[in-house]
């Protein structure tokens, strides 16, 4: 019997190379997360399986400047990774990693690229030498963007993103239909007014070149199918994995920063983790014994005394959710997670694969 032939999909989600390994696998949304180099990584990733790359780079904007943060002033210094090697190194790298992305997408694959001023000529530049097909220039513009300080300059309040497909002999995709209906009837223009990410997106921790999901909803809709792969390969907090839950969409995300890898992991938990808690009874026994109270000055005793409470319960406890299933499978009341893994690994449920544990802790006060 001759072997199936491998799905592209499948081998995308597993690099050849033995060595790297992802920090996050979920087999059943079919996403992976890499922590490392994107060149390295792309490199272990098959030719001509991604459907659609979403790439946020490095804008080099790290110089020791100052800029308005949430009102206050603040550095502009976000790491290494962001400082700026000179024009023509910058120009070397965006050439590099566009060139990976370029081998990894199929035929009519297409990639977007966000970035200000700073580095976006240099991408679309090097699109032209890799030989993209330029398809689009979309303006982000961001309606309450940061004051500029120095008040010598406009106020920086859009990005470009550029689109563009893998050759010039690609058959994009693109969901005309649902764009104009989202447009309310009208062709969609490429001046796209999208908030920045509001506070619930950032309820995880906050990164500082996160992107809003409706930017990235609105780039999966329109240029992707339910069931596409998608690559990001500078996840940072993991917007696109988000957008690609949501919309369906398999995805690869390539992180280099430990810091972002768990803010993005953090996020993606949140949308695959949905907890029902149910109290369905409470029983126990008060035993207050007498107190005296003087009650001749009615009201008085209660004015100078502030609220008793006693602590009558406690309670914590882990539930194992199931990989497949995704649902609680087990749980336990423990003092700690080593002790319910323990129980755990004791029980008839110990040969399941586990996606994921979580902890609730449950006090009960008495007020007196």
């Amino acid at each position: 019997m001759e072997p199936e032939p491998a799905n592209p999909k499948s081998e995308a989600l597993n690099p050849k190379s033995q060595i790297l390994s992802p920090v996050f696998h979920d087999p059943k949304h079919h996403i992976k997360i890499y922590q490392g180099d994107c060149l390295e990584i792309l490199a272990a990733i098959p030719a001509d399986c991604v459907d659609l790359i979403f790439a946020d780079p490095p804008y080099f904007l790290s110089n020791d400047g100052i800029t308005c943060h949430a009102g206050r002033m603040v550095s502009v210094n976000k790491g290494e990774w962001d400082r700026s090697r000179g024009p023509d190194a910058n120009h070397d790298f965006n050439r590099a990693w566009l060139a990976a992305c370029q081998r990894v997408l199929k035929p009519n694959g297409t990639i977007w690229v966000s970035g200000t001023a700073h580095i976006i000529h240099s991408v679309g530049f090097a699109m032209q030498q890799l030989g993209f097909k330029l398809l689009n220039d979309i303006s982000w513009v961001k309606p309450n963007p940061p004051p500029n300080l120095s008040c010598r300059y406009f106020t920086h309040a859009t990005e470009t993103i550029i689109w563009a497909a893998k050759s010039h002999k690609s058959r994009h995709t693109f969901n005309y239909k649902l764009m104009k209906e989202l447009a309310g009837g009208k062709q969609m223009k490429s001046v796209w007014t999208i908030r920045a990410p509001d506070r619930d997106e950032k309820r995880f921790g906050k990164h500082p070149t996160q992107k809003p999901v409706a930017l990235l909803d609105r780039i999966l809709l329109a240029a992707s199918n339910e069931g596409d792969l998608i690559l990001d390969p500078f996840m940072g907090s993991g917007t696109t994995a988000v957008g690609a839950l949501r919309s369906r969409r398999a995805v690869v995300g390539v992180e280099s920063e430990e810091i972002s890898i768990g803010l993005a992991l953090a996020r993606v938990a949140g949308e695959l983790i949905h907890v029902n808690v149910r109290v369905v009874s409470a029983s126990f026994r008060l035993d207050l014994g007498e107190r005296f109270m003087d009650r001749s000055d009615p009201g008085s005793f209660f004015s100078r005394m502030a609220p008793l409470t006693k602590l009558v319960q406690r309670e914590c406890r882990f539930y194992f959710v199931g990989l497949t299933c995704r649902e609680v499978i087990y749980s336990v009341e423990a003092p700690s997670l080593d002790e319910a893994w323990q129980a755990f690994n004791k029980s008839c449920k110990s040969s399941e694969s586990v996606f994921s544990v979580i902890k609730t802790e449950t006090e009960i006060y008495l007020t007196q």
